[in-house]
């Protein structure tokens, strides 16, 4: 099997340097590896082309940005992006319930789909990747959406972070979206700053998410009641730009939303680098979480694809912090506790070379495996590529890694009736067919 080495590459000066590895290193297991290809299909039926590219409008692809457990079986929800073409297409927004089966003794990674579901804002109102398709004061009437984090409630609802608000809405398991969640005006495109389909314009707005780089990562505690929203990196007021709207600022705002009484905060998380972001949370208990950062290279030109523990225990409430200073920390305030988890690209994993992917973005803790070891899953966004695999890659996670984990909890298995809206029913059907 392979496992980290008691000797570790850490990036020190921008060089990698040797160093003994302590916590997780040494019991981190790679089990294996799963594709579905760029020119997979879901099961919409909507074969129109939906971009200058010709991309078919039910490629099954772009669902590696954001993947959950659905506490069944082996089942998983994604939502892809906002399709190809960097939103200047007329992709629909949907979300894919999949089947992975991992077997860490085969080292097999084995994803299908099960069912595909529409988003929609409203009776007939589809939601849109569409860049264009905002209205004039970037509110959540907007019909552009662009799903970068996907958790579930204890009911199975589908809480989704988009990127474009950033907003964070609630769906049902048919894709109908139930309410919009406040998140703080110092988030939001706000006046005199306006939404545009031209990513140059809005970069030239004063505060808010920077384009292209808002609510990226959603966690959810285990209870379900509390929501944590990741942006990709500082929002614009927090000294995100120089002068020539190139990226410097490397500190990064946490949102917390009680998902009843909608109350948040706000916590300082500091990236590693000016240059890297940030692509997923991921709860390991209340106040534990797994943070995905990342460089934007692919092949042998990746640098930096790595997941921290990060602990917001400790860790000040920024909320009243109006401007961030573009690096340090402010005077009296705490940031979280960061300490590195895993590197993808360590030697030990064999996974770095020319085909590693740019985009690694899902996280997922799916069910512990039969030796009692947490099972981690990690995913890439393969931007509708015809040419590129949709890659998944599964982690086994001693418990003594991760002393303190809290499984998810969940309401009991819905009722056929609900399965059957879901499409879960059609797994476990063909689950019953096959031990035949």
């Amino acid at each position: 099997m392979k496992v980290s080495p008691k000797v570790c590459s850490v990036l020190l000066a921008g060089w990698f340097v040797a160093t003994p590895c302590t916590g997780a290193w040494g019991a981190i297991e790679f089990i294996g590896t799963g594709t579905i290809v760029g020119t997979a299909v879901d099961d919409l039926g909507l074969t129109d082309p939906i971009d200058v590219n010709g991309t078919p409008q039910n490629r099954l692809g772009g669902f590696g940005s954001a993947m959950a457990y659905t506490g069944i079986g082996n089942v998983y929800v994604a939502t892809p992006d906002r399709g190809p073409n960097d939103g200047d297409s007329t992709y629909l927004d949907r979300f894919y319930y999949l089947n992975i089966d991992v077997n860490p003794v085969t080292k097999t990674v084995t994803p299908s789909l099960i069912s595909t579901k529409l988003m929609f804002k409203g009776p007939g109102q589809v939601f849109t990747g569409n860049a264009g398709a905002f209205d004039a004061s970037n509110s959540s009437a907007s019909l552009r959406f662009d799903p970068e984090g996907v958790r579930l409630s204890a009911a199975r609802n589908l809480f989704v972070s988009d990127e474009y608000g950033p907003f964070v809405y609630e769906f049902d398991q048919y894709g109908n979206r139930l309410r919009s969640l406040t998140i703080p005006s110092k988030f939001l495109i706000q006046p005199p700053g306006v939404p545009s389909a031209d990513p140059s314009v809005e970069l030239t707005n004063p505060s808010g998410r920077q384009s292209n780089r808002g609510m990226e990562g959603l966690a959810i505690n285990p209870q379900g009641t509390k929501l944590y929203g990741m942006m990709q990196n500082a929002l614009i007021q927090d000294h995100a730009l120089d002068a020539s709207a190139k990226r410097v600022g490397t500190n990064n705002r946490l949102l917390e939303i009680d998902t009843a009484t909608g109350a948040t905060r706000e916590f300082l998380y500091q990236l590693s680098n000016k240059n890297y972001g940030v692509n997923e949370i991921l709860a390991i208990n209340d106040h534990e979480f797994l943070v995905l950062e990342r460089d934007g290279k692919a092949g042998t030109e990746a640098k930096f694809k790595q997941i921290f523990k990060i602990d917001i225990a400790g860790a000040s409430d920024i909320s009243d912090v109006d401007e961030l200073p573009q690096t340090g920390t402010p005077s009296g305030e705490t940031p979280v506790s960061k300490s590195l988890f895993l590197d993808l690209l360590d030697p030990a994993y064999g996974l770095a070379g020319t085909d590693f992917p740019e985009k690694v973005e899902g996280l997922a803790f799916g069910p512990d495996l039969p030796d009692g070891r947490h099972l981690l899953l990690i995913t890439s966004d393969n931007d509708f590529d015809a040419d590129k695999a949709t890659v998944i890659f599964a982690f086994a996670i001693d418990p003594a890694d991760l002393p303190n984990f809290q499984a998810q909890v969940f309401v009991p298995a819905p009722p056929t009736a609900v399965l059957l809206g879901s499409g879960l029913l059609g797994l476990l059907g063909f689950r019953r067919k096959a031990r035949r």
